[in-house]
């Protein structure tokens, strides 16, 4: 039988877990996209604490009405580089949750990567 999207990613993203990790020096940051919106947190795997987060509803990418989604990406991977470097984060594991590095998630990273972030 064949599998849905859904169980496919999340058979890729269980995949995925079994080998990266964040820690406090370098937390894990993990994107989820919905059709609308799409967020990105740091999470520190080993405490369980989500250490800086930010998504397209931030006061600062909502603002700005009439742009596309992958705009909005853009947009939140320079926020989340901006906020992590204010904590003093500089480097992340990147999770992509399941999805494939295309579209919105390879513009959301490679944004975050000309904010200052590296991984």
């Amino acid at each position: 039988m064949a599998l849905t999207k859904r169980t496919r990613r999340l058979k890729i993203k269980q995949r995925i877990r079994k080998h990266i990790s964040g820690t406090e020096a370098r937390p894990r940051m993990t994107v989820f996209r919905s059709n609308k919106q799409i967020y990105v947190q740091l999470v520190n795997d080993l405490t369980g604490d989500t250490v800086v987060s930010a998504s397209s509803k931030n006061k600062e990418v909502a603002a700005k009405s009439d742009v596309s989604k992958s705009e909005q990406a853009k947009l939140v991977g320079k926020l989340i580089a901006e906020k992590s470097i204010a904590k003093g984060i500089e480097s992340v594991v990147f999770d992509r949750n399941g999805y494939l590095y295309h579209g919105r998630i390879k513009v959301l990273a490679e944004s975050a990567r000309e904010g200052g972030l590296k991984f």
